[in-house]
């Protein structure tokens, strides 16, 4: 009993410690898991994971080894989805505060630094009577670069991944003193069968068909490839006057290689490097050449906006032109009609943007697949119709800066918030079979703080309405919806939206296109409208404010308010407070003048000027 008690009675985390291996000592085979202190599992488990990824990183595809993302792969699964994780720091976008994230933001900053330099000018309406020059190749040639250097903006995307340009991209070109038009079209491969290449190739014969001079882009530093030699032979056969431009020449000793590429058969052969501007003079001298003389009439000018303070006070200024015709130039704030109506066509990846340009065009300008992000560049395309110009501008689908990784994918989305700024209205498209989502949210926000006019366009809706024998939907089995539920459903997740209309259409079948139409018009009629001071001096006598839910010591007390600006609408308050006004408050009188003078589908900004008080004698 005493050698019993004399004995260390050992607990059970204490008999488990004594069997495993001491602290330091090497294992004799394969360490393991279970193997190990418990304080290092997790550090060989890291180790291991580590070692699995860079075995299987090798085998990948060459098309998955060419899709390089910037800024690294974050290394957390919740990540990859767009979230952080739970209990970690987190930046203002969503992203974790990592090594990886710093890489990421670093990115994004350089792509909104090269999104600041980027055009979203578009075409003259009537520029399509100017001969058009054709620009074509195959993928990663520099075509894309060949563009902005002739348009001398940035307006195509260029990249270092092929493919990116996929639809036609116009612009226009100045050259000792003569203008033309020129098209950007995607990389083309014509035996290629899937989708979008195929899609590429339709659109490049449609701008080759038009075109009066066509430039084949190739690689001076690369061999010639079979998809270059098929494209040669096509343009051969057109009959059109073809030039061959052997890009990346650039340096003088590169130059003799250029001659390599006369045994495609054209006559015109002209190294360039459309990076550093070399031989571009030559080239644009024998195009131009051959291209046909148009003489076009000055356009009417917009005012600016000295010219039209200055309007405002001496009255409207005439210009006569050599038939003694009396011209009008056009206001830039709406007192006068405007030439064109500019709408973006905006909202979240495959919902049918595309698809309705298209149905708004009665064209094939835009490409149409069902893979999510098929736009990169903004594709844009006139429209008369009723005595109205309106330009539709189809940008590329906004995401989420966690889920977009490629370069081109991130400038794309930089770019569709572009266009949506320069635009007057926007078509804010949501997928009906999907209702609408957050980002949906957030998007109609881009434009709602931007002062654009907005439609909210509910797209696909005869898939929510198709039934069957049995009298439920094809696509889901569900019954068909009601349209009144369904629009009380979005105006409940889009409260913000409030002012703006919304319509139930079916791009792919055309239905209800003709009121799209309509809204624009008349939107853009609202958005241009203009109250004079004493309307709204005569409207606020019959507002009573003490309705307005404001706290009391947020209210302020309205002397008299004046429009001051249209598109969109602004109004001057010049009250007792020089403070910012209360949100409630705000809506109270934005929604009071609606109910007096309309402004349909396009926000109300407020700014507040305190009335200066007499000095005391």
């Amino acid at each position: 009993m005493a050698q019993r008690d004399g004995k260390k009675r050992l607990g059970k985390k204490h008999r488990q410690a004594s069997t495993r291996p001491k602290k330091g000592r090497a294992p004799k085979i394969a360490p393991t898991t279970g193997a190990v202190d418990p304080r290092k599992r997790k550090v060989l488990s890291t180790k291991r994971a580590a070692a699995e990824k860079a075995a299987r990183a090798g085998k990948k595809s060459p098309d998955k080894e060419r899709r390089v993302t910037l800024g690294g792969d974050r290394g957390q699964a919740g990540e990859k989805r767009g979230f952080p994780q739970r209990g970690r720091m987190t930046t203002p976008d969503g992203f974790a505060a990592n090594s990886s994230t710093a890489s990421e933001e670093r990115d994004w900053r350089e792509v909104e630094l090269l999104a600041s330099q980027m055009a979203t000018a578009t075409e003259r309406a009537d520029a399509r009577e100017l001969p058009l020059i054709a620009v074509c190749g195959r993928p990663n040639v520099g075509k894309s670069t060949l563009f902005n250097r002739l348009t001398g903006s940035r307006r195509s995307i260029v990249g270092d991944e092929p493919g990116i340009t996929r639809d036609r991209i116009y612009g226009e070109i100045e050259w000792m003193n003569r203008d033309a038009r020129i098209v950007d079209t995607g990389g083309v491969i014509p035996d290629d069968e899937a989708l979008i290449p195929a899609e590429i190739f339709r659109q490049a014969q449609v701008a080759l068909d038009e075109a009066d001079a066509i430039v084949m882009v190739v690689d001076g530093r690369t061999e010639l490839a079979s998809p270059d030699m098929e494209l040669a032979r096509l343009l051969l056969r057109g009959g059109k006057p073809v030039f061959l431009a052997v890009n990346k020449m650039d340096t003088d000793a590169m130059l003799a290689g250029a001659e390599n590429f006369r045994r495609l058969g054209f006559r015109n052969v002209l190294p360039i490097s459309a990076e550093h501007g070399s031989g571009i003079g030559d080239l644009l001298d024998a195009v131009f050449a051959v291209l046909p003389e148009v003489d076009l009439e000055e356009p009417e000018t917009m005012l600016t906006g000295n010219d039209e303070a200055a309007e405002d006070e001496d009255g409207p200024d005439f210009s006569v032109d050599p038939a003694a015709k009396r011209v009008r130039r056009l206001r830039s704030h709406g007192e006068y009609e405007s030439r064109e109506t500019k709408i973006a066509i905006i909202g979240r990846p495959n919902v049918g943007k595309s698809t309705l340009l298209n149905a708004l065009t009665g064209t094939s300008r835009a490409i149409v697949s069902p893979i999510a992000g098929t736009t990169r560049d903004a594709v844009d395309e006139v429209v008369e119709r009723g005595g109205h110009t309106f330009r539709f501008v189809d940008t590329a689908g906004i995401r989420r800066k966690g889920k977009t990784k490629l370069m081109a994918e991130k400038l794309s989305v930089i770019m569709a918030r572009k266009h949506l700024e320069a635009a007057d209205v926007s078509l804010l498209v949501i997928d009906a079979t999907e209702g609408v989502a957050a980002l949906d949210a957030n998007i109609g926000g881009y434009a709602h703080e931007s002062g654009r006019s907005v439609i909210i366009v509910v797209n696909k809706w005869d898939l929510m309405t198709k039934t069957g024998a049995d009298g439920m939907r094809l696509f889901d089995g569900k019954p068909p919806a009601n349209q009144k539920v369904y629009e009380q459903q979005v105006r409940d997740a889009l409260k913000y939206l409030d002012y703006a209309p919304l319509l139930f259409i079916s791009a792919a079948d055309g239905k209800n296109i003709d009121q799209v139409f309509k809204k624009v018009e008349l939107v853009a009629r609202e958005r241009r409208k203009r109250v004079t001071t004493g309307q709204m001096n005569r409207f606020l006598e019959r507002v009573d404010f003490q309705r307005a839910s404001v706290p009391m010591n947020r209210r302020v007390r309205i002397y008299y308010m004046t429009q001051a600006a249209v598109a969109p609408p602004t109004f001057v308050l010049f009250t007792d407070k020089d403070v910012k006004l209360h949100f409630a408050f705000e809506r109270f009188l934005a929604n009071q003048i609606r109910e007096s003078f309309g402004f349909i589908g396009s926000p109300i900004w407020f700014k507040v000027k305190a009335r200066k008080k007499k000095k005391a004698e």
